[in-house]
């Protein structure tokens, strides 16, 4: 039997949570389902990196499995459902393209998404832009919210020129972090470390970089290069804690030349 319309999951999540129902699903909550959602929405942006086509579809799915789930949960409390969330979401599209359901007329990416801000405070009563960066997500990684507190500064013309003055601050606040360090003042070093944080990712900001993904893939190639020492180690009989910095060193330089080959 096909089951591909959205209303046969909303019946199967409603059969999981009703009598007799599973006992797992069951006992979910709106706070319980938090750490799922944030997992499939990895799941998909990993997916989407292996460009894997079958396992997209599956974590899209899981994805959506999950705002089912939180809909079923309001449902049960009387509060709202599945309906109003769609409801809004198109009310939504439509009240934030104006130049596309109305009569406004746009020049290009920078001015829609200037627009939306626009709509989008005016829709949360927030007067300031100040206001709308604390409205900001408390659980965005902090190099997401980073990123978008920027992005809403430089979009009233608080930014550097260029790309050029990011680096330049890169560099300055590194020398901060130095002084700070020579000097021993551990209570000053953790502040100066986020500082040279949030200029790279302003650097980042202005080559059309998510930093977020970048440390992401950063993180994937340390590991891909750290798991090719332990291999050549264990060829050679030998195990890391009792090899010198200088030989790891360089195992961790034939890794890198063999992904120049690749």
């Amino acid at each position: 039997m096909s089951r591909g319309k959205l209303e046969d999951l909303i019946e199967i999540m409603a059969k999981l949570r009703g009598n007799p129902g599973c006992p797992w699903d069951k006992a979910q909550t709106h706070e319980s389902l938090k750490p799922y959602v944030i997992e499939e929405a990895y799941e998909i942006v990993d997916a989407i990196d292996r460009n894997s086509t079958e396992d997209l579809i599956e974590e899209l799915g899981d994805l959506l499995l999950q705002i089912v789930f939180h809909c079923r949960i309001a449902e049960e409390r009387g509060v709202f459902d599945m309906s109003d969330v769609i409801e809004g979401v198109c009310e939504k599209m439509i009240r934030r393209h104006p130049h596309i359901f109305g009569d406004l007329a746009v020049d290009g990416t920078e001015q829609v998404l200037r627009n939306w801000e626009e709509i989008k405070r005016e829709e949360k009563d927030m007067k300031s832009e100040s206001e709308s960066m604390m409205n900001l997500p408390k659980a965005l990684p902090a190099l997401m919210k980073a990123f978008k507190v920027q992005e809403k500064a430089a979009r009233i013309g608080f930014d550097w020129d260029d790309v050029k003055g990011a680096v330049d601050k890169v560099y300055e606040e590194l020398d901060e972090l130095q002084e700070v360090y020579n000097a021993g003042n551990s209570d000053k070093i953790r502040e100066e470390m986020g500082d040279l944080l949030f200029a790279c990712v302003n650097v980042a900001r202005f080559l059309d970089v998510e930093p977020e993904l970048a440390l992401n893939d950063a993180v994937k190639k340390f590991i891909t290069r750290f798991n090719f020492v332990e291999e050549a180690a264990a060829k050679s009989d030998k195990e890391l804690k009792d090899m010198s910095l200088q030989e790891m060193e360089k195992l961790w330089q034939q890794s890198k030349n063999q992904e120049k080959k690749l």
